[in-house]
């Protein structure tokens, strides 16, 4: 544990999720490799394009539409949309087509593996003070297990703009009642996390277990105010 600034009294927590209580990276490899074969078998046209040019339909939506970046999951189904269109599909069948492919992809979205002391360190927290997720990306926290611990889950799109902007941040805040110092966010990202934080006046606990350095992040700015490599040390943090 790395402490940066003395950390004042934490009356609650909120979390990141994917990166912070578990590694999101097989996840992610493994919802792009089979979304990707589900699509082939059910769309056999989709793998007449490489993928580079599905990545490159991606930038080209979110350069047309920047709000989408805020919302991964109508961006993900936008993707498959528009590329059903530019493959020869009509409006009413591709909209169909992507809506049962999101529906695949969220069903491998939720497929995560949860390890026990994130279990045990969550219960532990929750016994203590409120705990509120807020994440960029669209996990279900019910069918990850994680769902229990927290009193309120905030998402980017449905909740507004993505960390580190501050609509989710604000959100949090006006839902725990505390004055934003008094609440603590963790989290693995120096920008969208750490930054976030403190740009909206919360504490900003860094969750680095994969041993990286502060300036891991090129755009980082903002120092946290605590690092941690286990998640069990939030526990010396509350008395």
């Amino acid at each position: 544990m790395l402490i940066y600034r003395n950390l004042q009294p934490i009356q609650a927590m909120t979390f990141d999720l994917d990166d912070t209580l578990y590694d999101n990276r097989p996840v992610i490899r493994h919802v792009e490799q089979q979304a990707a074969l589900w699509l082939h078998r059910q769309h056999p046209v989709t793998a007449s394009q490489p993928m580079p040019w599905w990545k490159a339909l991606k930038m080209r939506l979110a350069e047309d539409n920047p709000w989408l970046t805020h919302d991964v999951t109508l961006w993900r189904f936008e993707q498959i949309r528009q590329g059903l269109i530019a493959l020869g599909y009509g409006p009413q069948q591709a909209e169909q087509a992507a809506s049962d492919a999101l529906e695949e992809v969220m069903r491998l979205r939720n497929l995560v593996d949860v390890p026990e002391e994130t279990h045990r360190v969550m219960a532990q927290l929750a016994a203590k003070v409120p705990l509120v997720a807020i994440t960029n990306g669209n996990v279900n926290v019910e069918k990850i297990g994680l769902g229990h611990y927290f009193q309120l889950v905030l998402k980017a799109g449905p909740d507004g703009h993505a960390k580190p902007y501050p609509d989710m941040f604000d959100k949090a805040r006006t839902f725990l009642g505390l004055p934003a110092h008094a609440i603590l966010h963790v989290g693995d990202h120096l920008v969208t996390d750490v930054q976030g934080a403190k740009q909206n006046g919360f504490q900003a606990c860094w969750y680095n277990d994969q041993g990286l350095t502060l300036r891991a992040t090129a755009k980082a700015r903002l120092l946290p105010d605590i690092e941690i490599h286990k998640l069990s040390q939030l526990n010396q943090l509350i008395i």
